[in-house]
């Protein structure tokens, strides 16, 4: 009687206990729904007022785009207009160098025959006997050597102003170049600007692997990644890492103006071991075979052409010395880079 007493007592004495355990559970579980619901609304306004400033500055970077590509147009024509504007000065001061030359023998000419009149006159003084002839002869003689003085005159005056006009010319010549320096300089840090959030942001992609390096601007995939041994079929694991490029690429390369000239440069390097197979009968073959693979598997997802580079080093520019595995490994990789072309 006694023990079954007891028994029943602390059977019934328990479910209180369950039941402050489950509220607490419940409370629990609300409140962390809560949390859930609010770091929800505050990501999606962050979201949001992110997407906002990132389509102002994409109109704003359209609007410098087509400003830039107005100013290079104007450039471009004003270079054309100086340069045939020069080509015409040189052939007019070339002519008249050799008008010059020739007033030049004509007035030693005619000074030579002044000469000769002047001892015919004082010879002629002395005779005091001149015909008509003579006289006529001299006149002709005088006039001659006045107009060609007046030739060489008004060819020196255009000779000046020729150089006047050449020196203006030069003067905006020069200034046409400074402008094109500072929009050429513009258009190289709008691309490192555009290099930089690449390399961020894949950065950040390839994070998660340790087997990828990176080294100065560009990142070392190694080959095993990609491929499997002596071939160039790209395997499963490196279609999803060459999809999440894929992606970066495309995102960033809408961000780039049309008139920016950049390139994904894709270069293939193996290591020292010689490869001599039907298909690839050195390593120049499979580097190149390989960085073409993925130049190709990144045009399937949509990447511009224009906009990759594919080549291929063979075992020539290794990263690691030596011959020990871990060494062949890290040579025996794929690099990114992108740049200008």
């Amino acid at each position: 009687m006694i023990g079954s007493r007891r028994r029943s007592r602390s059977t019934t004495n328990v479910w209180p206990g369950y039941v402050d355990a489950l509220s607490a559970l419940l409370m629990l579980v609300i409140f962390m729904l809560l949390v859930y619901v609010v770091s929800q609304l505050y990501l999606s306004q962050t979201l949001s007022d992110r997407d906002t400033q990132l389509t102002r500055l994409n109109a704003q970077l359209n609007e410098l785009s087509e400003l830039l590509g107005l100013e290079e147009s104007r450039s471009e024509a004003l270079e054309d207009q100086l340069t045939s504007v020069q080509e015409r000065n040189n052939s007019l001061v070339g002519q008249l160098e050799s008008t010059r030359e020739q007033l030049m023998r004509q007035t030693a000419m005619a000074e030579a025959q002044s000469e000769r009149l002047a001892s015919m006159e004082e010879s002629i003084d002395e005779k005091d006997d001149v015909s008509a002839s003579q006289q006529a002869m001299i006149l002709r003689l005088s006039n001659q050597i006045a107009s060609l003085r007046e030739q060489l005159r008004q060819i020196a005056s255009a000779l000046e102003l020729q150089e006047q006009m050449t020196a203006n010319k030069e003067q905006e010549l020069e200034q046409v170049s400074r402008r094109l320096n500072t929009l050429l300089a513009e258009r190289v840090n709008q691309l490192e600007q555009y290099q930089s959030e690449f390399f961020a942001r894949l950065r950040d992609i390839l994070a998660g692997n340790e087997n990828v390096r990176i080294v100065g601007d560009r990142f070392l995939l190694p080959s095993e990644l990609l491929f499997a041994s002596a071939s160039a079929d790209l395997g499963e694991e490196g279609r999803q890492e060459l999809d999440k490029l894929a992606e970066l690429l495309l995102d960033v390369s809408a961000k780039i103006p049309e008139d920016v000239d950049w390139i994904l440069r894709i270069d293939g390097h193996t290591d020292i071991l010689p490869i001599n197979t039907p298909r690839f009968p050195s390593n120049w073959e499979l580097s190149t075979a390989r960085a073409v693979a993925v130049v190709r598997y990144l045009a399937d997802r949509g990447v511009p052409e224009r906009r990759m580079a594919a080549a291929g080093f063979g075992e020539f520019f290794p990263v690691a010395e030596g011959t020990s595995p871990e060494a062949l490994q890290r040579n025996r990789r794929i690099e990114l880079k992108l740049t200008d072309r």
